[in-house]
């Protein structure tokens, strides 16, 4: 049997995949025109979360879905809401300290880290092929992070890179456990319970002050608009990929999201004029290509 009619044709597949990624780069340009202006870190994740629970409860309400979670599964479920805020909040922050493109870049890592972590595990044979691929990432990102000047690596630098590197390695973990602890859940519910999780560590957060201005409000109406934009990008992003995911043929197309650096990019140099030199580009080509090679390659 033909399974191939389940699916869009793959060029309308690869469109919106690239359109979801696009979305995705447009809501960490938000987020920076509100933390340029004001907004503060807790309250721009609230945002996005609290967007996100809104479109995530909606979809679980129109498929009937149950919210009952077995209680083995309980833990991880609490656990993967702990990393996903951890991992907003990772991200974001390296936004305001580096340019969004390398960031980005680093966060698209993660698939590298989910490989690495199942040849070390014993769950998957290492291959000369994919290695081969992990080692031109890891090249790239030498070019992209513009290693070689130290001009530039400054505590901002170092802490923006850090924490794009941490912000990939939370996302690595919340893949893991997804796949491993809380695949039968069904997609809205799993990411309903995560983005309530978020909310409320946020809203703690904010109550006791664990950071300075964090849940700061935007100073101005271009912050306002940032704070908007980022939580409504968010929100339709991840909206059109649960309502479209079984039509994506994911297992083949899924590399295609990681177009998102490549948007920010030009997003990145039309709205906030951040530009990379040339070598950071070819390096940051390199990332791309061996990403994307992961992706389609039969591991």
């Amino acid at each position: 049997m033909n399974h191939n009619s389940e699916f869009f044709p793959r060029p309308v597949a690869i469109a919106i995949l690239i359109l979801c990624a696009t979305i995705f780069a447009t809501n960490h340009i938000g987020a920076r025109f509100a933390f340029d202006n004001g907004a503060g870190l807790f309250l721009a994740v609230l945002a996005r979360s609290s967007m996100a629970l809104l479109f995530m409860l909606s979809i679980a309400k129109l498929r009937h879905a149950s919210f009952y979670i077995p209680n083995h599964q309980r833990k991880w479920q609490l656990l993967i809401g702990v990393l996903i805020t951890g991992q907003s909040l990772s991200l974001y922050k390296a936004i305001t300290l580096i340019p969004i493109p390398m960031a980005l870049l680093l966060v698209n890592t993660w698939p590298m880290m989910f490989i690495l972590a199942h040849w070390l595990t014993g769950k998957r044979a290492p291959n000369l092929k994919t290695f081969l691929f992990l080692m031109l990432i890891l090249f790239g990102l030498v070019l992209a992070l513009d290693v070689s000047s130290i001009n530039h690596m400054n505590s901002d630098w170092l802490l923006g890179v850090s924490l794009g590197f941490l912000s990939a390695v939370l996302l690595a973990g919340i893949m893991w456990l997804t796949q491993y602890q809380l695949a039968d859940l069904p997609g809205s519910v799993r990411s309903s319970y995560t983005m309530l999780i978020a909310v409320i560590l946020m809203i703690v957060a904010s109550r006791f002050e664990l950071l300075p201005n964090a849940d700061a409000l935007p100073e101005n109406s271009t912050g306002w608009f940032g704070l908007f934009c980022l939580a409504l990008a968010y929100g339709i992003a991840i909206t059109l990929l649960f309502v479209l995911t079984p039509k994506l043929d994911m297992a083949s197309n899924s590399p295609m999201l990681n177009f998102e650096p490549v948007a920010s990019l030009f997003l990145s140099y039309v709205f906030l004029g951040q530009v990379l030199n040339g070598m950071q580009l070819i390096g940051g080509a390199f990332v791309m290509v061996g990403i994307i090679a992961i992706g389609f390659s039969k591991r």
